[in-house]
Order: structure tokens, then sequence, then C-alpha cells
């Protein structure tokens, strides 16, 4: 399932959006690594997403604790995700391949989790911020 941006995913702030908008792009190189079964791209994909998440959890923060958002359940949901990524990475790149291809229907329960996992941190934990985000600058950064 391929990610797209659109304002309606905008949380109010010029950082989290520009984050936000990478991480799809790299959700959705990744799950196509994924589906091509193309092994040779799947560390890197992982590695690339991984780092992105790490930094885009810590700006979050930066910016919730500035705010003064109760951030404890996004916290958790940082922690839980990024053990979720690593087990991914380290079920799909052992993975035995058939003729070099993932099978069909683990490379689609990795990209569906992927993608609603994304679809739902901005929808559901993120979104929780933009009232608050709404009475500070787009370009807000706490530094």
């Amino acid at each position: 399932m391929t990610l797209a941006w659109s304002e309606e995913l905008s949380v109010g702030n010029a950082m989290i959006d520009s984050e936000h908008k990478n991480l799809i792009v790299l959700v959705n190189n990744l799950e196509h690594a994924i589906r091509a079964g193309d092994r040779s791209a799947l560390p890197q994909a992982f590695e690339q997403l991984e780092h992105h998440l790490c930094t885009h959890f810590i700006n979050e923060e930066k910016i919730a604790q500035a705010i003064k958002f109760h951030f404890t359940s996004n916290q958790l949901e940082h922690i839980s995700v990024l053990k979720s990524l690593r087990f991914i990475r380290d079920a799909v790149v052992s993975m035995p391949a058939h003729k070099g291809v993932l099978a069909e229907d683990v490379a689609e329960h990795y990209s569906h989790f992927l993608s609603n996992w994304l679809t739902n941190h901005v929808i559901k934990e993120d979104m929780l911020m933009k009232p608050m985000l709404q009475a500070h600058p787009y370009d807000f950064n706490p530094g």
C-alpha cells in the first residue's frame, strides 16, 4: 500500500510535517524493497527508516515538551514501534527466499503493518498535539 502525503496529515508544525513526509517516502521505499524481494536493498532501507524514526521521535518529544503536551503515550508507542521495526527487520532480512524472492504473504503482512503504523502514528497520536501547536508559528522549533 503506497502512502501519500496530504494536507490532512499536517499537524501544524513544519519540522514534524517535513519529517512525516520523509518517513512516508522511507516506508514506501522499504515496502517496495520487501515486495520486490530486493534482498540487497533491505538492510539499507531498514537502517534509513530506523535512523529517521529515532531522529523524528527525539524532535517530536522536544516540541511536545516545549508546548507542554503530555507525551507519555507517544513515548510508549515510539518504543513499541522501534521494537516492532527491529523484529520485522530481523525476520525479513534473515528469511530464506525462494529463487531470491520473499514469500508474498510475508511481504504483504509486513508492508501492511508499516503503512498502517505510520498512518495511525500521525492520525491518532501526533494529531493530538495539533490544537496546542496552532498557538505557535508553523516554523516553531524549540531547538
